[in-house]
């Protein structure tokens, strides 16, 4: 019964010890998504665009 009982605490201490590893773990990086607004970037350049090219006209005219 005492080698019984020995057996199964050498075992259990045994198995504890190959639990974990010396090797780095492995982190992966989180992905991250990043939105884009494609229909109202072409406005905000086109608009400017038009504004300058009528404020140029205007003063070429004078």
């Amino acid at each position: 019964m005492k080698k019984l009982v020995l057996a199964a605490a050498l075992s259990a201490a045994a198995s504890t010890g190959f639990a974990g590893t010396l090797a780095e773990p492995v982190i992966e990086a989180p992905v991250i998504v990043e939105e884009t607004n494609n229909g109202s970037s072409a406005a905000a350049v086109w608009v400017p665009l038009v504004l300058l090219a009528i404020v140029a006209a205007v003063i070429a005219i004078d």
